[in-house]
């Protein structure tokens, strides 16, 4: 699938209205900005590389995948494994002075920024404005009027000991350096009934400073809206999105954007599991007390009326990939910041993953090399064909659900010289992987591989070995990490022993369909 006209799973209903998620994949914490009639959204993108996706539309309905702004992720020797829960947290996206700028939280080093004239890039190298542990969601906030500039961030309780409060600084102007220490602009434990306070954007209108930020955690919290005529405060709050009576739990996170015609609109996360953190598209508006009033009088929509646009064709982030040349889309990413000789270029079609040695051959969540993917969609099957070389013992690679549990189905060179079809699995407690079916000989050392997925994430394992298509093991119910969905995979990797590779791995033709 790709993001053309006639994608099956498009938002765009094709008679002047949407259906939500606009998004049906985690793209995390989402905060978008308009330039002229172009909207472009980033994600919290965590341990993977690259990080911070750019993603376009000219509609907020339908999106397409343009590139990444963090080509790796900082300290680099820190992402040089696997940390899925870390790295970049709930970036904030802004256009100021002509520039693009991402401010994010890194929970574990602190605020950085980066920042290009141009949404294609370069971009900027990271620069960490403020360090520190426990520093989420940062979000910058430039007063064209005055000239001031500032800065809020969240905590992160897991780190720093503190959570539900929001601290704000002064923040020079080319967002290189704040002013002050800081100050507690809301402490959410002295609001009853709010807890768990994060994830803040800031806003001017009208002469009042705005932020709006989610409370409750994740799963079931709600949006909160604050004002106040002060950066530094009092602020007053208001719960403006809830549950309510739909099915859309936690709907909150996001960002309030403004479109060419005048409309006010709020994009905003549901955590869906194993599926990750969708995106919902609601109408905003402002109420006669001066106060937001998003979806249908504070719930959110599941149906609704376009923005006014120029009418666009259906589309969603690509997935599909035939591997020009070696070279993998945009829609790929690696578990860690990648090193040279993982992926090898050629002149055909087909991704070759180098089967390097390692320690971690067992596990795939300690793999850095593996090339990871967002599951699309509720429901859908995935198919990719793979070439096994080489004779090493040991060598293997394939087509893997990853999460805080893991399952895969692919090939391995046996001790008795033979390539084998094998499908293995890892729960989350456990440390080792082992067999979810009996291997069973793929003589010509190719393999059709197929995982179909179905509604709870339950994935069924397919391999055609030559001899038709058959079911092996039992469904698997993808796992998400802790903040992070499950993932699709590609993979190769080999034990230890001599040399640094044991052989290649070939894939073609990557295909996902309803």
């Amino acid at each position: 699938m790709s993001d053309t006209p006639g994608f099956p799973w498009a938002a765009d209903l094709g008679d002047g209205t949407y259906r939500n998620p606009v998004l049906n994949a985690d793209w995390s914490d989402p905060d978008v900005v308009r330039v002229g009639d172009d909207y472009y959204l980033t994600a919290s993108s965590f341990g993977r590389v690259p990080g911070l996706p750019l993603l376009h539309s000219r509609d907020l309905v339908n999106w397409s995948l343009v590139g990444h702004a963090l080509q790796r992720l900082e300290p680099a020797e820190d992402f040089a494994a696997p940390r899925h829960d870390c790295g970049v947290w709930a970036p904030s996206f802004r256009h100021h002075d002509n520039r693009f700028w991402i401010f994010w939280g890194d929970p574990d080093h602190g605020v950085y920024q980066i920042n290009t004239p141009s949404i294609g890039g370069p971009w900027s190298t990271p620069h960490l404005l403020k360090a520190g542990k426990g520093l989420i969601d940062a979000c910058p906030l430039w007063d064209e009027e005055t000239g001031e500039a500032y800065l809020v961030h969240a905590w992160a309780k897991s780190r720093s000991g503190v959570k539900n409060r929001l601290t704000g600084h002064r923040m020079s102007t080319d967002g290189r350096e704040l002013l002050d220490a800081g100050r507690i602009i809301i402490d959410a434990d002295r609001l009853p009934g709010w807890f768990t306070l994060e994830g803040p954007k800031l806003y001017l209108r009208d002469g009042w400073f705005w932020i709006l930020a989610p409370a409750g955690g994740v799963e079931h919290g709600w949006q909160g809206a604050f004002r106040s005529r002060e950066f530094f405060g009092p602020y007053k709050e208001r719960v403006v999105l809830a549950q309510g009576r739909t099915e859309v739990n936690g709907p909150h996170q996001g960002a309030w954007v403004s479109s060419a015609a005048g409309e006010d609109w709020f994009v905003h996360f549901q955590a869906r599991g194993a599926y990750g953190r969708v995106v919902h598209l609601q109408p905003m508006r402002w109420g006669a007390d001066g106060w937001p009033v998003i979806g249908n009088d504070g719930e959110p929509v599941l149906v609704h009326t376009k923005p006014k646009a120029a009418e666009q064709p259906p589309a969603a982030p690509a997935t599909d990939d035939d591997f020009p040349g070696g070279h993998f889309g945009p829609q790929w990413q690696w578990t860690a910041n990648p090193q040279p000789g993982w992926s090898v270029r050629h002149p055909g079609e087909g991704l070759r993953l180098a089967c390097r040695r390692t320690t971690d051959a067992h596990d795939l969540r300690k793999l850095p090399s593996a090339l990871v993917q967002r599951l699309p969609a509720e429901t859908f099957t995935v198919t990719v064909e793979l070439a096994l070389t080489g004779e090493d013992k040991g060598a293997k690679a394939g087509l893997a659900v990853l999460g805080d549990a893991f399952s895969w189905i692919g090939l391995e060179h046996g001790a008795d010289g033979r390539t084998h079809l094998v499908h293995r699995f890892a729960e989350t407690v456990a440390e080792l992987e082992r067999d979810a079916a009996h291997p069973r000989e793929a003589p010509d050392g190719r393999a059709l591989l197929r995982i179909e997925v179905a509604p709870g994430a339950r994935c069924r394992f397919f391999a055609d070995t030559g001899d038709g298509m058959r079911p092996s093991g039992p469904v698997f119910a993808a796992t998400p990490w802790r903040w992070v969905g499950a993932l699709l995979g590609l993979f190769a990797t080999a034990p230890t022993g001599e040399g640094d590779s044991a052989g290649t791995a070939s894939f073609t033709r990557f295909r996902i369909t309803a």
